[in-house]
């Protein structure tokens, strides 16, 4: 891949790090401030309810700290030279899956072979 491609999808990862990390920031600042709203004066299904909330956006919080590592790893592959190129049979990554999903590891083929081999293939995995 000639450089004027890498420092697009450089910029591509690197927009897409700014806005995942600020969700990281908002999910765990909603978090605790359901925390931190508690009066004290609640009953067992408005505490339920805040449970439920609080959970939903650690967890939300979680995945968006996931795609921010996902995100950390494709950028490590351009430093280090490896973008673009599968992580399991060494081909290259055609641009079209890598505009669709900047983080991919994998070709289509190694990506299915592995959802298929883990049991996972309801669920793609970068």
């Amino acid at each position: 891949m000639d450089a004027e491609k890498i420092e697009h999808f450089r910029g591509i990862l690197m927009k897409q790090l700014r806005q995942h990390t600020q969700n990281v920031r908002e999910s765990q600042a909603s978090a605790l401030e359901m925390v931190a709203a508690d009066d004290g004066v609640k009953d067992s299904v408005d505490m339920s309810l805040q449970d439920v909330n609080q959970e939903i956006q650690l967890r939300l919080g979680e995945r968006e700290s996931q795609i921010v590592a996902d995100i950390d790893q494709a950028l490590l592959r351009i430093d280090e030279g490896s973008y673009g190129e599968c992580a399991r049979c060494g081909k290259l990554i055609p641009e079209k899956r890598l505009e669709a999903v900047p983080t991919a590891r994998y070709d289509a083929e190694c990506q299915t072979f592995i959802e298929q081999r883990d049991g996972t293939d309801d669920a793609p995995t970068l």
